[in-house]
């Protein structure tokens, strides 16, 4: 049987408000072959994003793999290192107070994907010293970026979060 190949994935999410215009950014690495991702939606939150972009690191492998995969987001990381997802899954997408999971379509696609693939999770500090952390950034920005280029021009985006964002 062969062995199966070792990818390492870095991803992150971003928002222009909360919910708003957001992206997402991923880096996919085999042996010296780096290939980059990314990805925008018009109205969407921060961590739909960030669980975002690890699927669509996740689907762009042929053959199931053994993915290394390093994200800033806490809320993604600790789903699977916490053992929330295992949790949520049994509880039929319940969290322990009972109320409903956010963004459970998102967290079923993942959970499948991960059963395809030998997955670790690892959280990085978010823009920090990660070179390729903040190259992920800088793809989800460029996707919201992009698809704001696509709107229309009376597009409705109001949030002061939008203006703080673009001058961080």
């Amino acid at each position: 049987m062969d062995e199966k190949k070792t990818v390492i994935l870095y991803t992150d999410g971003a928002c222009s408000g909360n919910p708003g215009l957001g992206g997402y950014g991923g880096i996919l690495i085999y042996k010296d072959v780096e290939r980059e991702f990314s990805g925008a939606e018009v109205e969407t939150t921060n961590n739909r994003m960030e669980v975002l972009a690890v699927i669509e690191g996740l689907k762009r492998l042929k053959y199931p793999c053994k993915v290394e995969i390093y994200s800033d987001s806490a809320y993604t990381v600790n789903a699977f290192t916490e053992g929330w997802i295992y949790g949520w899954k049994k509880k039929n997408w319940k969290k322990a107070d009972g109320k409903p999971v956010q963004n459970v379509d998102l967290w079923e696609e993942l959970y499948s994907l991960t059963q395809k693939h030998e997955v670790v999770f690892h959280k990085v500090a978010g823009h920090a010293d990660d070179a390729r952390n903040n190259r992920c950034d800088e793809l989800a920005r460029g996707a919201i970026v992009e698809l704001r280029k696509t709107l229309p021009v009376d597009f409705d985006e109001t949030s002061e979060a939008v203006q703080d964002s673009e001058n961080e």
